[in-house]
């Protein structure tokens, strides 16, 4: 597994510029460390899974960043850091990047036995985004733990609410970071006075660790579509004084132990994503029309499905169906909508 090494390894870099000249190898206004690890989670998957890794060099599977899902439940939108898709059915090629060059462009720090796995890898790229077959939302709680927790558990619970409100059938998956260090450099309160007089936020660790990752624990997790929470959620502790010191891993507690909540991609397979399902998302999420395909998202249930996982969510097609409706008389149950309504 190589994911978390090259967090810790890429964040330890000072690379976040703030308004006032200051480098930083962390800042709370970056996404930065959110798609360095969502890129290390992708990298240990396509390793751990050889399926995956076919579908991936058939060019059936892309990725996409900051992807928009709309979860048509409770009627809310929300961006995610990184999805693994099927291509768009309303046609278009896959964009230039690729898993290879988010590297080069993030500036991820790679060593040359992760360079050589990389390159035994499928060319995994970057393109439009039809059904989507996992979505990943990476959060990190550095400083303040306790004052943060409301937020960052409702940050992440939204996530995986917003990606089944989408399609049941995918995969919500979640990261979190956390910070033991006893005492931080916050880029909030040292924007003039770095250099000067800087002041540290101190922190009672590993009490203030402890309630993060306990609190990430009260997470819905769910074992079969149908059911409400994450397929499968990872937790990163680590050391970081956010000053010119490297960032070290911690694998003793309150890190999770492996076997529960650390090891990613075991979490994703054992949530049969690439398995059991035998990637069978790929073809039970596209239905075709005629000439058109498009994801199981964008498409109207004509009738009642048979499956418990399709029924969830045939109350809230049904009122998509009227929504359409209205808009466009002359649009009938079984016609392809390429782009939802703003509602």
């Amino acid at each position: 597994m190589y994911g978390p090494e090259i967090l810790v390894r890429t964040l330890s870099k000072q690379t976040r510029e703030d308004t006032d000249g200051n480098r930083w190898q962390y800042h709370s206004r970056s996404d930065h460390h959110s798609k360095v690890a969502c890129w290390g989670i992708v990298l240990d998957l396509l390793h751990a899974c050889p399926l995956l890794r076919r579908h991936v060099g058939q060019g059936r599977v892309l990725f996409g960043i900051n992807h928009e899902m709309r979860d048509f439940v409770h009627d809310r939108k929300k961006n995610l850091d990184l999805v693994l898709c099927t291509a768009s059915g309303a046609g278009g090629t896959p964009f230039g990047q690729t898993l290879e060059s988010m590297a080069t462009d993030w500036k991820i720090e790679l060593t040359r036995d992760e360079r050589g796995a990389l390159a035994e890898l499928p060319v995994l790229r970057r393109g439009p985004v039809g059904s989507v077959l996992m979505a990943l939302e990476a959060k990190a709680c550095m400083t303040a733990h306790q004052r943060a927790l409301p937020r960052l558990y409702d940050e992440l619970n939204s996530s995986h609410t917003t990606v089944h409100g989408a399609s049941d059938q995918a995969i919500a998956a979640g990261f979190a970071m956390i910070n033991i260090a006893p005492r931080y450099l916050s880029p909030d309160l040292d924007k003039k006075n770095r250099a000067s007089n800087p002041v540290w936020s101190v922190h009672n660790q590993p009490r203030d660790a402890t309630l993060a990752v306990d609190k990430i624990h009260q997470l819905p997790k769910r074992s079969r579509p149908g059911d409400v929470g994450y397929d499968a959620f990872s937790i990163v502790v680590i050391n970081c004084a956010n000053d010119v010191s490297p960032i070290e891993l911690v694998s003793t507690p309150p890190a999770p132990s492996r076997e529960r909540f650390s090891t990613m991609p075991q979490c994703l397979i054992g949530s049969r994503i690439f398995t059991r399902r035998d990637l069978k998302i790929f073809e039970s999420l596209r239905v075709r029309r005629g000439s058109s395909s498009v994801s199981h998202s964008h498409t109207i249930t004509t009738r009642k499905p048979s499956r418990r996982s399709d029924r969830i969510t045939f109350a809230s097609r049904r009122r998509l169906v009227a929504n359409l409706s209205r808009q466009n008389a002359s649009l009938a149950l079984g016609t392809v909508a390429r782009l939802h309504p703003v509602w």
